[in-house]
C-alpha cells in the first residue's frame, strides 16, 4: 500500500481551493462538480455517503471502476462507527481502506488527472486531503497475435491499446531487478500516459536523457495518432527523409529482446505498438522468424529478404533503362524486350500501376471481409487480362509491377515499404527524363538519403556498414548462435559469435 500527503497551503479556507483542498467536503464538492461539469456528464458519477458519522463523497468514472470492488468499499465505509474514525486522510488510507493501490493526494491538478484516468476519489468532511482508491479496470481485447507482425513459429501474444497489459507482457518477459518502467505523461488535454522502458545497466544514458527530456518539453494539445504523433516530436528534423527513424512492433518478445540489446521501447496508451529506439535500418528489416529457426534458415530467411527489398527497388528503373537503350541487353536476355506495340509511353504505365496498387491496397483494408474475396478475383481480372487486352499496359510491364507489389509485403515496416517506393518512383522519372544519367542520379539520391539519415541518437543510420564494423556487419548478414549458448564441446560460445536475442 502507499499513500503521500502533499500540503504546501493552508488548506482552511476557500483561497486554497486554487491550489489544494480544503477540509470542507461543501466547498471541495462545488469546486469539484464545476470543475468536472458533473451535471452536464453521464458518466461521472458522484456517490454521496456516510462514513463514521461524517458525510462524504465518492467520485469515479463509470465504466473504469470494478463494480463488485466498489460495492465492498462502500459496505465497509458505511459499517464504520464513529469512534473508529481517525484523525486524517493519511490514517485512514493506511488502517481502514482495505484496499492495495491507496493515494493520499492534496493537490487539484492530481486529484483531477486521478479522477480522468478512472481512479476512484473518496473525499471525507474534515479531511483536508483526497483517498485515491486506485480500482480503475480499462476496455481491452485479448493478447491475440497481431494480424502485422505474424511469424510461423514463436509466441502468439501480442500488445493491445491498453499500456498497462502492455507492460505486463514485457515483464512477463524480462523478471529482472535491472528493467525500469518510467512512466511519463503529454498532450494539455489528453495527458497521454507514456512508458520509457529499458535495462538501468545496459541503457545508453545520453539517449535516455535526451528521449526524456524531449517527451518532457513536448507542447501539444494532444497526440492524437498515439505513437505516431510522440514520434513526429522526438524526431522532428528531415521530415523530407522517407526513411524510417523508428521500429514499430506489436510483438513483446521483439520489445523484450530490443530492451535486453540495451535499446529503449516507447510505450504510449491506447496504442497496440510500441516504438524501438534507436533504430538502424539493419534493425528494420529483421524479423522475429530469423531467430525462432536455426541458423542455416534463418540466415536465409533474412537473406532472402534483403535481396527481394532490392529488387523492389532496382526492377522496374532497370528495366525502364534497358527499354530505353536495348542495344544493351544481351543475346541470351533479349526475351525481356518488349514485342508488342506500346500506345502509352512505358514510364506513364508503371506510374499508373504504381498508384493503382496503393489503390487497391486501400480498397483491401476498407472491404468487408465477405465481399474481399470475389472483389479481389474481380481485380485481378480487370487490372490483369483485359488491362493487357485494351492496350493500356503491356504485359512485360504488367509482370514487373505484379512482383514489385508482391515482394513489398515481405517487409514488415510499412515506412520502409514506402520509402523504396518513393525513391523508385523519383528513380523511374528520372530514367524516363535523362537515360542513364537519370538513372544514375537516382541511386545517387536513394545513397544520400540513407547516408544522411541519422537515427535518433546521432549515429549513422548504415551502421555498421557506415562506419564499417566487420564483426556486426556479419552478424546482420548472418544469423549465428545465440549469446550464451553452448556449442557442441559443451562450452559457451565466444564473444566473437554474439547475435541477437530472438525476436530483435
Amino acid at each position: 500500500m502507499s499513500w503521500q500527503r502533499k500540503v504546501t497551503e493552508d488548506k482552511n479556507g476557500p483561497q486554497a481551493l486554487a491550489g489544494s483542498m480544503t477540509a470542507s467536503l461543501q466547498e471541495n464538492r462545488k469546486w469539484l462538480d464545476g470543475r468536472l461539469k458533473a451535471e452536464k456528464s453521464f458518466d461521472l458519477i458522484r456517490r454521496e455517503i456516510r462514513i463514521g458519522g461524517r458525510d462524504a463523497c465518492l467520485y469515479f468514472i463509470d465504466g473504469f471502476c470494478k463494480d463488485e470492488l466498489m460495492q465492498k468499499l462502500l459496505e465497509h465505509f458505511m459499517d464504520m462507527q464513529e469512534d473508529a474514525m481517525p484523525g486524517g486522510a493519511a490514517a485512514m488510507a493506511e488502517g481502514f481502506v482495505p484496499y492495495v493501490e491507496v493515494e493520499v493526494q492534496a493537490q487539484w491538478d492530481a486529484i483531477l488527472y486521478g479522477i480522468l484516468s478512472g481512479v476512484s476519489a473518496l473525499f471525507v468532511d474534515g479531511y483536508a486531503d483526497c483517498i485515491l482508491i486506485d480500482s480503475r479496470t480499462y476496455p481491452a481485447r485479448g493478447v491475440e497475435e497481431p494480424e502485422k507482425d505474424k511469424v510461423l513459429r514463436g509466441s502468439k501474444d501480442g500488445f493491445v491499446e491498453t499500456i498497462v497489459f502492455n507492460t505486463a507482457l514485457i515483464r512477463r518477459r524480462i523478471r529482472s531487478v535491472d528493467l525500469v518502467m518510467e512512466m511519463l505523461h503529454a498532450g494539455k488535454s489528453s495527458k497521454t500516459d507514456i512508458v520509457i522502458c529499458y535495462m538501468d545497466s545496459r541503457v545508453d544514458r545520453a539517449l535516455l536523457d535526451k528521449i526524456r527530456d524531449r517527451i518532457q518539453r513536448i507542447r501539444v494539445d494532444a497526440l492524437t495518432m498515439n505513437q505516431e504523433s510522440l514520434a513526429e516530436c522526438l524526431y522532428a528534423r528531415k521530415w523530407y527523409n522517407p526513411f524510417p527513424k523508428f521500429k514499430f512492433t506489436e510483438r513483446p518478445d521483439t520489445a523484450a529482446a530490443q530492451v535486453l540489446e540495451g535499446n529503449i521501447v516507447v510505450l504510449v496508451d491506447n496504442s497496440p505498438s510500441v516504438l524501438i529506439l534507436p533504430t538502424s535500418v539493419f534493425d528494420v528489416v529483421e524479423e522475429a522468424d530469423d531467430f525462432y529457426f536455426p541458423p542455416i534458415t534463418g540466415t536465409y530467411l533474412r537473406l532472402s529478404r534483403l535481396l527481394i527489398a532490392l529488387l523492389t527497388y532496382f526492377l522496374t528503373p532497370t528495366f525502364l533503362l534497358l527499354m530505353r537503350y536495348p542495344q544493351w541487353v544481351p543475346e541470351g536476355f533479349s526475351f525481356i524486350l518488349i514485342r508488342d506495340e506500346i500506345h502509352i509511353p512505358l514510364i506513364w504505365q508503371f506510374l499508373i500501376l504504381e498508384l493503382a496498387i496503393d489503390g487497391l491496397r486501400l480498397a483491401a483494408v476498407n472491404t468487408p471481409s465477405m465481399l474481399s474475396t470475389p472483389l479481389s478475383v474481380m481485380a485481378a481480372l480487370v487490372l490483369g487480362e483485359f488491362a493487357v487486352n485494351s492496350g493500356w499496359f503491356n504485359s512485360e510491364v504488367m509482370l514487373y509491377m505484379a512482383f514489385v507489389a508482391l515482394a513489398s509485403y515481405t517487409q514488415s515496416s510499412y515506412e520502409l515499404g514506402y520509402a523504396l517506393k518513393f525513391m523508385r518512383i523519383a528513380n523511374l522519372i528520372l530514367t524516363a527524363a535523362f537515360g542513364v544519367w537519370g538513372y544514375a542520379g537516382g541511386l545517387l539520391l536513394c545513397g544520400i538519403s540513407l547516408l544522411s539519415n541519422r537515427t535518433i541518437s546521432g549515429q549513422s543510420y548504415l551502421y555498421p556498414l557506415v562506419p564499417f564494423d566487420a564483426g556486426q556487419l556479419k552478424n546482420r548478414f548472418f544469423r549465428t548462435r545465440l549469446p550464451g549458448s553452448l556449442n557442441p564441446a559443451g562450452t559457451e560460445e565466444t564473444a566473437g559469435t554474439k547475435e541477437k536475442h530472438p525476436g530483435a
